[in-house]
């Protein structure tokens, strides 16, 4: 039977032809010009893939093109059903600045498995290891969360690192943070990232704080491929936002579990590194005999391996 995880050197490609396009404009300050890059070099590749996809989670409606857009047909219309989210550079300050966490990333799980975010465009996150798989109390006040987590992973307090938006709405939660003993790494953006770095307890122990809602679908797939935890809660910002969710009656006060922020155990993660980070490294540029060449760096996560499989991949130009 075919599922998802059979598409994964498809995907990893995908990912991988978008980093090499835009990676020329890493550090160049123009973020647009490299995003629009990914952006159509994602759509390229993709659109050879055997599978009928539809991007449930993107960059928006048609007319803002260059994007791939909320329920866009992707793939060649054949195969399996599959919900797909992407992210062709998530962190694009980060990526414009040519500092560390930027990376082209896409998630993919069966048709129907996604959840559906209506107008919310933010959630508040928590992300933990494995380790801590059932042993945290997502409505408890962060300290006690926090003390669950050291505990889950046989740490003193004083060890246990949560990654953060640098952002004015989460001084409070920063407050708390460090007022129990806990440490904070602080990004002003990529909060995928920061995620990836809690299910894979590479960097940081604990995601925390309100970021995009897409990113959280995202996340929510690779927290599901690697056994992980997650949590999220519907967090509108403005008042626009918060008028609409209201309108479609969404509850801001339930937390949403990982399991129903992707339904399916056939989940897929990748993520290529534009800037070197906790987990990939960035595109490398060289020239050999053959002439120029890149090297780009992905991770996969997908449940059918249950592990962290890495694809460095060398593409003369």
């Amino acid at each position: 039977m075919s599922c998802v995880a059979d598409l994964k050197i498809d995907l990893v490609e995908v990912c991988e032809a978008a980093a090499r396009a835009c990676a020329p404009f890493v550090g160049s300050g123009q973020k647009d010009e490299g995003d629009g890059l990914a952006v159509d070099a994602m759509r390229a590749r993709i659109n050879q893939v055997k599978m009928k996809g539809v991007v449930v989670i993107g960059e928006g409606a048609k007319d803002e093109a260059p994007a791939l857009y909320d329920s866009e047909a992707v793939g060649t219309g054949e195969g399996i059903g599959v919900d797909i989210a992407v992210d062709p550079i998530e962190g694009t300050n980060l990526f414009a600045k040519d500092l560390p966490g930027s990376i082209v990333t896409l998630a993919a799980a069966p048709a129907g498995s996604m959840y559906q975010p209506g107008s919310c465009f933010y959630m508040d996150k928590q992300v933990y290891p494995k380790a801590a798989r059932g042993k945290i109390d997502p409505e408890a006040p962060v300290a006690d969360r926090l003390h669950q987590l050291a505990k889950a992973l046989g740490k003193d307090i004083r060890e246990v690192r949560v990654f953060v938006l640098e952002k004015p709405r989460h001084k409070q939660l920063l407050q708390e943070i460090y007022a129990c003993g806990a440490k904070v790494r602080l990004a002003t953006d990529g909060d995928v990232n920061g995620a990836i770095q809690a299910v894979l307890n590479k960097g940081s122990d604990a995601l925390f704080g309100i970021g995009g809602t897409p990113e959280g679908i995202v996340t929510a797939c690779a927290a599901r491929a690697m056994g992980a935890e997650m949590f999220g809660r519907m967090a509108p910002q403005k008042d626009f936002e918060i008028e609409l969710c209201k309108k479609e009656g969404i509850d801001t006060k339930r937390i949403i579990t990982r399991d129903e922020l992707v339904t399916s155990d056939d989940c897929m993660f990748v993520a290529t590194g534009l800037t070197s980070g906790a987990y990939v490294d960035h595109v490398k540029v060289g020239r050999d005999a053959e002439g120029r060449f890149m090297t780009t760096d992905t991770v996969v996560l997908s449940s059918s391996v249950g592990n962290i499989r890495r694809v460095i991949t060398t593409v003369h130009l």
